[in-house]
């Protein structure tokens, strides 16, 4: 009979990764470091998760950071609420001081890759689908592609976020949702974009 897996050490180590990759980054995170922290053994990790790029992804989904589900009717409250999640998520260590390190081992490795969009990315893309369906079911933006939509929306946060180049100030979600709902807002949705001053 097998041995019952015991979801103590699951959240130890889960809760250890996440604590350690705020201190010392993805680069310096162990599997020693991780069983220290988390009072167990490497062996009890190794038997749960076969490489510490896949420990690392489980703490990631575990935590959620930057995954939020909104419904409050109005596509510019919903989007921004999103985007807002996703720039407090992008600045907080357990993604910052991860995602860029992490990126080169994910184009190494196919599997890790699709694993990587299945547990962590596409949770924080779903959440945001919702809210564009339905503001699509309502005429408040156009028929276009989902996938276009939420990239049109989240690229400017990831990329100010890996490369530090301009400021991810408190109002970047707004001025996001503002560009892009001038261009791919429907009817009077645009129209109140276009119109609308600056600021």
């Amino acid at each position: 009979m097998a041995r019952r897996r015991d979801e103590r050490i699951d959240r130890a180590v889960l809760a250890a990764v996440s604590e350690l990759v705020r201190e010392v980054g993805y680069s310096a995170l162990t599997m020693e470091g991780v069983a220290a922290r988390a009072g167990t053994t490497k062996p009890a990790i190794r038997r749960r998760w076969k490489s510490r790029q896949h420990l690392v992804l489980a703490a990631m989904a575990h935590e959620r950071v930057g995954v939020v589900e909104i419904d409050t009717g109005c596509l510019h409250c919903d989007i921004v609420g999103h985007l807002e999640a996703l720039r407090v998520g992008m600045a907080d260590p357990a993604l910052s001081r991860v995602i860029p390190a992490l990126l080169a081992d994910l184009a190494n490795d196919p599997q890790l890759h699709e694993e990587f969009l299945a547990i962590v990315w596409e949770p924080r893309r779903n959440a945001c689908v919702v809210s564009l369906r339905r503001a699509q079911e309502r005429g408040e933006v156009k028929q276009l592609d989902i996938d276009l939509l939420l990239d049109l929306f989240a690229a400017p946060i990831v990329f100010r976020a890996l490369f530090r180049h301009a400021d991810l100030g408190p109002d970047f979600a707004e001025l996001v949702t503002r560009a892009v709902l001038i261009g791919v807002g429907d009817g009077d949705t645009r129209t109140s974009y276009c119109t609308r001053p600056a600021g």
